[in-house]
């Protein structure tokens, strides 16, 4: 995969880097504070894609927005994909846990599985992986920069904690 085109847009969780080939968003990442990376773009397709990101992203944080309605471009293997596009069933303001989402993919013994498909999620919060806890409600690991925290606010956001 060969991104063409960089944004890079602030959030309450600090700055996030979108990244985007001309087939679709392929890559987000909330930024440490120390990481600076140059905007680019060599695509018209890619650059437009990356705006809407950025609008979409910013009325998300602003409780304007429930859901993405976005072009994606995800590189992932098959069983990987199936899970990303089970989390986009996940609606605002709701979770699942992993075991649930293995059952929803066929295969309902590969929770843990489950949760390294979720892990390597490619773009998290337009794929709500932050969505996904554990069996008994109990907030887990979260891979995005900020790790359980960054995952607690964006589900105060939608108002699943308090």
């Amino acid at each position: 995969m060969i991104l063409e085109a960089l944004k890079i847009v602030p959030s309450p969780l600090g700055s996030i880097a979108i990244a985007a080939t001309a087939r679709g968003i392929a890559h987000l990442e909330i930024l440490a504070d120390s990481i600076k990376p140059k905007e680019f773009s060599s695509s018209t397709t890619a650059s437009k894609l990356l705006d809407e990101a950025a609008d979409q992203l910013r009325e998300y944080f602003d409780k304007k927005r429930r859901s993405f309605d976005l072009k994606l471009d995800l590189t992932g293997t098959e069983f990987q994909r199936a899970v990303w596009n089970e989390l986009l069933h996940i609606k605002f303001g709701a979770t699942r846990a992993y075991g649930e989402i293995a059952s929803s993919v066929s295969k309902p013994l590969a929770a843990r599985a489950v949760g390294g498909a979720v892990g390597a999620n490619p773009v998290p919060i337009i794929v709500p992986c932050h969505r996904v806890m554990g069996s008994t409600g109990k907030l887990t690991g979260y891979s995005a920069t900020g790790g359980v925290a960054t995952k607690t606010k964006l589900l105060q956001l939608e108002g699943v904690l308090k």
